[in-house]
This record gives C-alpha cells, structure tokens and sequence, in this order.
C-alpha cells in the first residue's frame, strides 16, 4: 500500500455519492507498501479501504482480484471484500485510474513476528491454500520466473552502485534459476504478496491476509518460499540473517494443513532463490524509478541480494529447519 495519487474533496464526493454507505467521515492516505494507491475511508456506517491501481497492475486482472476476495470471503477466508457500487459493480473509476472500495480489517501487521507467530501463518497460509482449490478461476503469475528478465532489461547500471557487477550478477542468477526451475508441482492460487504487512493479527492471534492484487496460480511451495524469505529472517549488524526457529515454525504450522511432497522439499531451496531474486529485481527498479513526490518509505533492495546470497550458500530443505 502506498500513496502515488492524490485525491481531493471532488473526489471524496464522487465516491460518497456512488456507494449507499452514508457521509464519509474521515479519510488519509496509507504510506505502507510499494505498489497501488490507499486510502483509508470511513464513512457513516462503514470503514473502508479505497485502493488505486496504478501503472504496474494490469486492468484485465481487476475482475479476477474481485472475484477472488469476494469467493474467500464466502470461504470463511478472512480478507477484504470489494464493495459494490450503486450501479453494482465493484470497479470504478478516480483520476483517471480504476480503482476500487474493499471492506477494512481490524487489527494491523506486527512490526516484529515471533517464531510463534510464524506458526500460525503457516497454518493459515495452508488454510488459504486448501481454500482456493475449490475455486474455478485462475490467473498467470505476470511475475513468474521467465518475466523476471522483462524486469532486470529496465534496470540500468546506477544499480551497481549498491553492489558491484550486481546487474550482471542478476541476469547470471536468473539464467541458472530458470534452467533448473520445477517443472511440475502442487499448484493453485496463491496470495504471491505474503509480507509482515499484509498479514493481520487481532488481540495478539493471526486474523487474516489483505492486497491480493499478486495473487495467480502458482506453485503452493512459491508462497511458502516466499513467506520463508519475507518473514523469517532477522537484521543482524546490518545483514539479514535467517532465524531457523522461525522457518521451523513457519513450514511446521504449513505442514498441520497441508503436508509438502518429497518434490516441493527437493525444489524449495530453488524456490527461495527465485522469490529472493523476484523482489530483488522489483525493489531495484522501484528504488531507481519512484517518483520523488510519492508519498511513500522506498525499500531497500539490499535486503533480499542479503537473502538470494544466503539461500546461494545453502541446498537442502532440511537447512531452514535447524
């Protein structure tokens, strides 16, 4: 979540007058994230969130992010679920841009995760996994593998300045990770997004998932891969460390749902490469391209050469267990 475009009191009324949800009351901009506009409405009789889709979003995928939140509400998945407009539909648009009006979770992110805490998402996260099986609608990851060197061509040298030869380094890594990349696993939707702050706690317990504007069919073992990567390391004098009780807990509570084949387990070491390098890759261009007028906290891609450089060092499965 972030704040690219700024909406003003003409707007607010547009929005007002196109939902039967009384005065809007209260409105902000929501800083957190990186990649679609937020904004926090409460109205008379509702607190909603008023997300923005911006350039990297696809506007063919909209109905699909509808649809998806809207059938994992009828789950018992809790999540946002979109609004209908008086003209019911959940699209609309603002600025110039679509956009759309999803009901507002209690509770908030967790700026520190326990390895307990990691538990209860991996049991959640498989929870999320089993639900969307029953679901008849898919979607292609746009960030699979392959694409990434779409990414990696709009990145240019400034980046070598946070590491040296660090662009031909991540055309090197990808061209190894996609001649070895699984070429069948246990696949289904996926969120594809899982960091600390789409993921939501309520009275100190996991309470549900928010910003399912990644979410494709994919590999179940990606996610869990990805999770590993977002939640489970720690900053230690100023490097990302992996904390192995909390990826212990984090495929251990998975694995109460959902066990994992013998092939996910042979290909997960691979699989946290790629996540790494994925958001390696979308943070690099992010940290060269975001406009200076954005109101938003520019992340680091440090981070994850940090963490592709410490799954590069390891092999087996039983390496983020102990």
């Amino acid at each position: 979540m972030a704040v690219f475009t700024k909406i003003n009191k003409a707007d607010i009324d547009k929005i007002e007058n196109s939902f039967k949800l009384g005065k809007i009351i209260n409105y902000h901009g929501i800083k957190k994230g990186i990649e679609n506009t937020n904004y926090y409405i409460q109205f008379k009789n509702q607190k909603t969130v008023l997300t923005i889709f911006e350039k990297r979003v696809n506007s063919k995928d909209l109905p699909f992010f509808m649809n998806l939140m809207d059938e994992l509400s009828k789950l018992k998945i809790i999540c946002p679920s979109p609004i209908k407009n008086i003209k019911g539909d959940y699209l609309f648009k603002i600025r110039n841009k679509k956009a759309c009006l999803v009901t507002f979770l209690k509770g908030g992110d967790k700026k520190k995760l326990s390895s307990s805490d990691c538990r209860q998402i991996g049991k959640n996260v498989a929870e999320l996994h089993k639900a969307t099986k029953k679901l008849k609608i898919n979607r292609k990851n746009s960030l699979s593998i392959r694409s990434l060197y779409k990414i990696l061509n709009t990145i240019d040298k400034r980046i070598n300045r946070l590491s040296k030869n660090l662009k031909i380094n991540m055309k090197s890594d990808l061209n190894k990770l996609v001649k070895n990349w699984p070429k069948k696993l246990p696949s289904g939707i996926i969120h594809s997004d899982l960091f600390i702050d789409n993921i939501f706690f309520y009275k100190k317990k996991f309470y549900g998932f928010i910003d399912f504007y990644f979410s494709c069919t994919d590999y179940y073992a990606y996610e869990l891969a990805t999770c590993v990567n977002a939640l489970c390391f720690d900053k230690k004098k100023n490097k990302f460390i992996l904390n192995k009780k909390k990826s212990y807990n984090l495929i251990k509570g998975y694995e109460t749902k959902r066990s994992l084949t013998k092939n996910e387990k042979n290909a997960f070491n691979i699989l946290c490469k790629g996540s790494a390098l994925r958001y390696l890759l979308t943070r690099s261009y992010d940290y060269l391209n975001t406009p200076k007028n954005a109101i938003i906290k520019k992340k680091n891609p440090r981070e994850y050469l940090d963490k592709l450089y410490f799954h590069k060092n390891i092999n087996e499965f039983s390496d983020y267990l102990r």
